[in-house]
């Protein structure tokens, strides 16, 4: 899949780490450190702008070593960029830890992963079938 970028960062372009990878590591583009506080949260632009094929989403998803290490996670995770989108890419950075963390330019801040996506359309119906879970909400199916 190709996919159009602008770079208007001073980072490389988001990459693969590893062959198998999922998820290509996107940076923060900063002027200036931002200094999360525990439980504060801010938008960090990146300085990238997709166009992302019909058909596609682009899902921002949390760097396990950063939410690890550090107790700081993307908060709205994961996150969608839809294919009409043309603005610049922001990642929602929450420090769930009980420290201040600095987040640096040209930090890897969370990862991008590319999947297909199906709309919906809606059948308005009387009653729906029967199934051996049936209603049962959170918990339902056990405890093993």
């Amino acid at each position: 899949m190709k996919v159009r970028i602008i770079n208007q960062s001073k980072n490389p372009l988001p990459a693969y780490e590893t062959g198998l990878s999922a998820g290509m590591d996107v940076r923060a583009n900063l002027d200036e450190p931002v200094i999360l506080k525990p439980l504060e949260r801010a938008l960090i632009k990146t300085g990238l702008f997709l166009e992302i094929p019909e058909g596609y989403e682009c899902q921002v998803r949390p760097r396990s070593g950063l939410a690890f290490k550090k107790g700081v996670t993307v908060l709205n995770s994961p996150g969608t960029i839809d294919a009409d989108y043309r603005g610049e890419v922001g990642v929602i950075l929450v420090n769930l830890s009980s420290e201040p963390f600095t987040v640096e330019h040209g930090e890897r801040i969370a990862q991008l992963v590319f999947a297909k996506v199906k709309q919906a359309k809606w059948i308005e119906v009387e009653e729906l079938s029967e199934t051996e879970r049936g209603a049962g909400g959170f918990g339902s199916t056990g405890v093993k």
